[in-house]
């Protein structure tokens, strides 16, 4: 038997395509959930047309979206604790069809880390990690995704790895390398891609920004310069900020929320099959966000990674920048976007097929 160790909204959509190819060889694989994020959950299960997690690793009741680094700790010894407490009835599980058991894991979450020690040290069951092998090259940047990502690589039996880049990684990593070819993230676009637009009164044109991650957000000098750049650029086509509960509370206790008008207009967030046509849309997207770059590189739309760092630098180029955190690198992408519009790979790359081809021949599904 197969089961899923997930946690956010993010990994449940990449996940996704991969647990449909399952179900399509006659399997039902399982969804074990963490409860990284909480809001919103049932709604994308239902937009994915996935059923509800078999198992609550923080007891739904309890259940809440991670929303700092300080809450960390008391939700992770949660998981560990109801892993350990329901081992038993998790193994029964992973081993009621047969099969080979096998739990599967993905990206660089904190659930990435956590759900693999848990099939293997708890569970005594293989791993396999899709969307392995990224490196920013700096623990500290994206801290913690990179230090989330080598923990994982240390555990894992399986690496599904999204090019030859991530490949080479791994190149001394324990068990088995498969090259996808492209993140899963393709696949699950285009469950999304040409859906309706979910914006009343939405400009004609528009570029989209979403800034959210914690090296940003916390440094307060960064996160206001970029908000200002951005409000300029709206002078001359509406920019919307897509603004989680988290970003709106940064704004408010920096005393900006003024920087917000009819044209630098700021959005609540959206589920994915609602934001994907949105995306697809925009003139340019400006992000911090590795998934939404990588999403808009197989679109070939023009986007700005205002990181210091990334991951995944085969997505680099004339389509996709990176501004290093830098606010002059932002505003020369924002002056030039219009050149860089790329090639589209959407019909190329078909990377949960070669996933799923691959866990049949090994015998998991």
């Amino acid at each position: 038997m197969i089961s899923f160790i997930l946690g956010t909204t993010a990994e449940l959509i990449k996940i996704a395509p991969v647990y449909h190819g399952i179900r399509e060889r006659g399997m039902r694989p399982k969804i074990w959930f963490t409860a990284q994020h909480v809001d919103e959950v049932a709604d994308v299960l239902a937009d994915l047309d996935m059923p509800a997690p078999d198992v609550w690793l923080v007891p739904e009741e309890k259940a809440h979206n991670l929303e700092s680094p300080a809450q960390v700790p008391g939700w992770a010894a949660q998981v560990m604790r109801t892993a350990w407490s329901r081992r038993h009835e998790l193994r029964a599980a992973l081993n009621e069809d047969g099969r080979p058991p096998l739990v599967l894991v993905h990206g660089d979450t904190f659930t990435t880390p956590y759900g693999s020690l848990i099939g293997k040290r708890i569970l005594k069951s293989r791993v396999g990690h899709v969307e392995a092998g990224a490196r920013s090259g700096s623990i500290l940047s994206p801290l913690p995704e990179e230090l989330n990502r080598k923990i994982a690589a240390k555990i894992v039996d399986m690496h599904f790895a999204p090019s030859a880049r991530e490949v080479n990684n791994l190149r001394h990593a324990r068990g088995v390398v498969v090259d996808t070819e492209a993140n899963t993230a393709i696949d699950a676009m285009r469950l999304a891609i040409n859906g309706p637009l979910d914006v009343p009164n939405l400009p004609e044109k528009f570029g989209l920004a979403t800034l959210h991650r914690f090296e940003l957000v916390s440094r307060p000098d960064k996160y206001r310069e970029a908000l200002e750049i951005l409000r300029e650029q709206s002078r001359k086509m509406p920019i919307l900020y897509m603004a989680g509960a988290p970003e709106r509370e940064k704004i408010r206790a920096l005393g900006i929320g003024n920087i917000f008008d009819d044209q630098f207009i700021v959005q609540p967030k959206m589920r994915y099959l609602k934001f994907l046509p949105l995306v697809a849309r925009a003139e340019y997207v400006v992000t911090d966000s590795g998934g939404l770059s990588a999403e808009c590189y197989y679109l070939g739309l023009p986007c700005a990674v205002h990181r210091e760092r990334t991951e995944t630098p085969q997505h680099l180029g004339e389509t996709v920048v990176l501004t290093e955190m830098r606010g002059d690198k932002l505003q020369n992408f924002l002056d030039t976007y219009q050149n860089r519009r790329g090639e589209s790979w959407m019909d190329k790359y078909h990377p949960s097929e070669i996933i799923v081809d691959t866990l049949a021949q090994l015998g998991y599904c």
